[in-house]
């Protein structure tokens, strides 16, 4: 009997640890349960700081992105003048180079001085403004010498040739007869009563000649080139006094006793 009663105490010692080691198990998986949210809280705050973070690296590189266009943009536009002013300095020297080619590009037979009416004429100079060069041409009158000769008036006098500036000269001796009676620049001659037309050094010893007979019949217009005065009737009170005149002298007025 006592050893039922033993085995009996036995199995209820047994059972009773059996029983106690649950609740002695339950308690640490409570305290893993806590753990494991704390680990879960934990994570999502890492998280939420790491998304944070991403997000404020997010828009620091949006900021430097929006920078960077600036900077870039600034530097493209320095790169761009750079370009065009590289562009533009060949294209302005191709075409200083053309310019000095074109003027190069000369004939062998170009003449820098071309010799009409005893007048040396810049060979340079087009027809047209070279021709107003010679002394009583104007430009009505070179007009009209290249018209009938049948040349450009643009054209530079160094590229004509010898035949043609012949041709020129021909006409420039017998203007008189080709040109109309309105533009001769000596009409009714003294001598011989002709409309002329005078070029060069023969305009100043016509007008020599001139002035000398008006002196030798002693007619107004000689004796005022005589005395040096003005000849067309303009006032000498004011201008062109000569000599020692002083001016207008005026009476002066006895002192009152």
């Amino acid at each position: 009997m006592e050893d039922k009663s033993k085995t009996d105490k036995k199995t209820l010692d047994e059972t009773s640890e059996d029983i106690k080691e649950p609740k002695v198990e339950e308690q640490p998986k409570i305290e893993t349960e806590k753990s494991e949210d704390q680990q879960k809280e934990k994570a999502e705050e890492d998280q939420s700081e790491n998304k944070s973070e991403e997000v404020k690296g997010e828009k620091q590189k949006e900021k430097e992105e929006q920078k960077i266009p600036t900077e870039q943009s600034e530097d493209t536009k320095e790169e761009k003048d750079k370009a065009v002013e590289t562009k533009e300095k060949p294209v302005k020297a191709q075409e200083k180079k053309e310019e000095k080619k074109k003027k190069d590009d000369k004939k062998s037979d170009f003449k820098y001085i071309v010799r009409l009416s005893n007048t040396d004429v810049d060979g340079e100079k087009n027809i047209l403004f070279g021709l107003t060069s010679i002394k009583g041409i104007g430009l009505h009158m070179a007009s009209l010498i290249t018209d009938e000769i049948g040349f450009d008036r643009f054209n530079k006098i160094g590229d004509l040739s010898d035949a043609q500036v012949e041709k020129i000269q021909k006409i420039l001796n017998d203007i008189q007869n080709r040109a109309p009676r309105w533009m001769l620049n000596h009409r009714k001659d003294y001598d011989t009563g002709k409309d002329l037309h005078l070029i060069g050094s023969d305009i100043d010893m016509r007008l020599r000649d001139e002035i000398n007979i008006m002196k030798k019949i002693r007619s107004y217009r000689g004796i005022r080139h005589e005395r040096g005065l003005p000849v067309r009737g303009q006032r000498t009170r004011a201008n062109s006094r000569t000599g020692l005149t002083l001016g207008v002298s005026k009476k002066r007025e006895p002192a009152s006793k």
